[in-house]
């Protein structure tokens, strides 16, 4: 398209009476009809998320003493970094527990939400190509980015009033209505400016994947700025949404104010979206794509290069982000123990898992929430290849001598192995910075060991996925269910003491946990059958059904 089609279209709805926001109406209605499905579980996981922790709160902390306890404990650089400011320890009833130890990590996952739903209501539609035949009509130029913020925000209130009335009713000690509707308005504040950043990102790149890593590496160093205030107790928190929204000290202070910063920068960002939006063609970025070769090299002839040099943006950024998240816990081992083990939840749960240490049960509750993580690279991964058909792309690639399986097959030879890697990559990360601050022999290996034993999980996990892109193409996106229950259960399982059919259900349940317990072929194997039984599954399902485009 050229550079003046974009303005040109605008122009043809003005001329119409509707200016720059026409069909802003229509297009809502629109985003809610497609995400009918993805919103309603949306609000019940983030939901279900913070009621379940807080519902279980009077039962692990029955006592002031037990209370006062889990405060002394967190009050450490390492226990305010993972959790919170300070100044909820001053008074830790069940309420404070709750802003302080769920508000930090639970924004995060509403901030998540709010930056995909603004890149999949805006750039997919262009990279799809759908959004150059809607603005053909009696469309605005600002229309879509409108819709698709107006639908964002409207969805962030609905989870705070979700929040508010579950939480308000649950009739807990400390969690009163009035700090309800602020800890539910705290997070609908920060999903709400980080949508505004998602607006400003979709703006840069021209692919939906690089804006949406561009929005959610926003979100990251929100929480990295977050934790690195709280821990040193300066103010640096203050330059985070995510502490503005911690500032807010539901059912201690109750303070709203806080809010307003979140709010003056989602609409400076969103305003800084609106007008970038027509310093750019439509379809295109504001950063330009760099110039290749002339001509291609001879990997790029192959299924499996094609598949990698599509892949690389996303897998060298989850290679980093793994490198970080495995270095970040190496360095709490060698005193870990001195600082959580006068919490009896704690105590209790790593006891539960049976560790002959304390560190040997901290290394396999964190080693598992590495593998969650890394199953979100494997299911990304793995729906690529969904992405590409559903965009069209794929067909004339078909169309040459290239089967269905290979085409198919390289996509999932980079999750296959793209998984394990990242795992890997996190446990020597974790070992490399742990082992030597901890008085254990062999530690290095068992840590290394346990992270390889999470692989057939990871393929079980990919395997799900392609099978479903290969018999249910249109609901691929349940693959996450796995990922999203295999965190929950593994995060609050051992805490919260989940049943044991609860783990079952979860491959990442059947995984021996090293160092605690020994290691066993007997599970890898099956999972890793069972795995290849649901890649072949779905391999000789796309090769049957019909090639599927929305």
């Amino acid at each position: 398209m050229t550079a003046t089609a974009t303005p040109a279209l605008g122009r043809t709805a003005e001329r119409t009476g509707g200016g720059t926001l026409a069909g802003t109406g229509v297009l809502l209605r629109f985003g809610l009809r497609r995400d009918r499905v993805r919103i309603p579980v949306w609000l019940a996981a983030l939901t279900l998320g913070t009621l379940w922790p807080a519902a279980a709160f009077p039962r692990l902390y029955a006592t002031a003493a037990d209370r006062q306890a889990a405060a002394a404990t967190m009050n450490s650089p390492a226990g305010l970094a993972f959790t919170g400011p300070e100044h909820y320890l001053s008074d830790y009833h069940y309420g404070s527990m709750l802003g302080h130890q769920m508000l930090g990590f639970m924004v995060i996952m509403v901030g998540i939400m709010s930056v995909l739903m603004v890149a999949r209501h805006t750039r997919t539609e262009e990279e799809t190509g759908r959004a150059e035949l809607v603005r053909a009509a009696v469309v605005g130029r600002h229309a879509q980015l409108a819709a698709a913020l107006i639908l964002t925000i409207a969805v962030n209130i609905a989870l705070a009033l979700l929040l508010a009335l579950s939480l308000g009713s649950l009739g807990i000690d400390g969690v009163t209505w009035g700090g309800s509707l602020l800890y539910g308005a705290a997070h609908a504040a920060a999903g709400i400016t980080f949508a505004g950043v998602a607006a400003v990102t979709v703006q840069i790149t021209e692919h939906s994947r690089g804006a949406s890593g561009l929005g959610l590496a926003v979100v990251g160093a929100a929480y990295l700025v977050r934790a690195a205030g709280d821990s040193a107790g300066s103010g640096l928190s203050w330059a985070s949404p995510i502490g503005w929204a911690q500032q807010t000290f539901a059912y201690l202070d109750d303070r709203w104010w806080p809010l307003l910063l979140n709010l003056a920068a989602a609409a400076a960002a969103a305003a800084i979206g609106f007008a970038l939006s027509v310093r750019r063609d439509l379809g295109a970025g504001l950063r330009a794509t760099r110039r290749g070769r002339s001509g291609a090299s001879r990997v790029l002839t192959t299924p499996l290069g094609f598949a990698l040099r599509l892949h690389r943006g996303m897998l060298v950024g989850f290679a980093i982000g793994m490198l970080v998240l495995g270095m970040s816990y190496g360095p709490f081992l060698g005193d870990i123990e001195t600082r959580l083990l006068d919490v009896d939840m704690l105590r209790e749960a790593l006891a539960r898992l049976g560790g002959a240490t304390f560190v040997d049960s901290f290394v396999a509750m964190i080693m598992m929430l590495l593998a969650v993580v890394a199953a979100i690279y494997a299911v990304i991964a793995t729906l690529r290849a969904r992405a590409e058909e559903n965009s069209g792309r794929v067909e004339p690639v078909l169309a040459t001598g290239l089967s269905r399986t290979r085409w198919l097959g390289g996509h999932l030879t980079v999750a296959l192995v793209g998984g394990p890697a990242m795992l890997l990559l996190a446990g020597l990360a974790l070992a490399a910075t742990g082992a030597p601050t901890v008085n254990e022999s062999g530690l290095f290996g068992e840590i290394v060991v346990a992270a390889a034993a999470y692989i057939p999980a990871l393929w079980v996990t990919a395997g799900l996925a392609v099978a479903l892109v290969g018999w249910f193409p249109r609901a691929s996106a349940l693959a996450w269910l796995v990922v999203v229950y295999a965190g929950v259960v593994g995060y609050f399982g051992t805490i919260l003491q989940f049943p044991d059919w609860m783990s079952n259900l979860s491959p990442f349940g059947h995984i021996p946990r090293i160092p605690v317990e020994s290691f066993s072929w007997t599970p890898l194997l099956i999972l890793t059958a069972i795995a290849a039984g649901l890649i072949a599954a779905g391999l000789y399902g796309f090769r049957r059904r019909d090639l599927i485009t929305t």
